[in-house]
């Protein structure tokens, strides 16, 4: 008899005790369980450091040995311009000409000035961009040799490129995970908190962008990381 009393002695100083003890631990896991969600900007403008260039020019003629020979011609004196202005020979490249007889054209009459119309494109894949950038304002040297550009098309666009990513990413995560902990800081101190330990973190995904349509050789490099902190009194 005497067991059995101190056994339910001991069931319920243990039940008064758990029942004390529970409070506390909701309040413990409710205050764990405090986060913040904030994100973290990183911005950087950069200069291109890999330029393609397509110099592309026509050739109009009725005879077709004449308009070979042109071709090769334009294409020599683009090929001096280039090497000229600091651009290795090695990274020029010349495409096969696009020629077109007019008269086997199904479509439309003949009567027209020049039977063979022909387009070719000597391109530049470099990484020296500040050599391209001062042949450009030059391009009318060309012209007074008579070679006719096709333009500034779609499909001949300048493309100016940011390759040197990988040596900036830390630096740029870094200072995204560092802007995000002063906006959690910010948040913490408004609303009587404080910041704890981070629950979970995700990279964003970093875009390159040009600065603006005038300046496309400068480039602007952004990522945005997300970072979920506890809170904490």
């Amino acid at each position: 008899m005497e067991n059995r009393n101190f056994f339910a002695l001991c069931l319920l100083a243990g039940l008064v005790f758990l029942g004390a003890m529970l409070p506390v631990s909701v309040s413990k896991f409710r205050a764990y369980d405090r986060t913040v969600i904030v994100k973290g900007l990183s911005e950087r403008e950069v200069k291109a450091d890999k330029v393609i260039w397509p110099l592309a020019f026509n050739v109009v003629g009725n005879d077709l040995n004449g308009v070979y020979e042109q071709i090769d011609r334009n294409t020599a004196l683009i090929k001096d311009f280039l090497v000229s202005g600091g651009i290795p020979e090695s990274e020029i490249t010349v495409s096969m000409p696009a020629i077109s007889d007019k008269y086997a054209q199904e479509y439309g009459n003949n009567d027209r000035t020049y039977r063979y119309f022909c387009k070719n494109v000597v391109t530049v894949c470099t990484e020296k961009v500040d050599s391209v950038l001062a042949l450009m304002p030059r391009q009318s040297e060309l012209l007074k040799k008579g070679i006719i550009g096709s333009g500034n098309t779609w499909e001949n666009q300048v493309e100016f490129k940011f390759e040197g990513l990988n040596a900036i990413k830390p630096e740029m995560i870094e200072d995204a995970t560092r802007n995000a902990r002063e906006a959690a800081d910010k948040f913490a101190k408004d609303s009587g908190s404080k910041v704890g330990k981070i629950k979970t973190a995700s990279q964003g995904t970093f875009t390159i962008s040009d600065r603006d349509s005038n300046t496309p050789y400068i480039k602007k490099v952004r990522v945005v990381s997300s970072v979920t902190y506890y809170l904490k009194n």
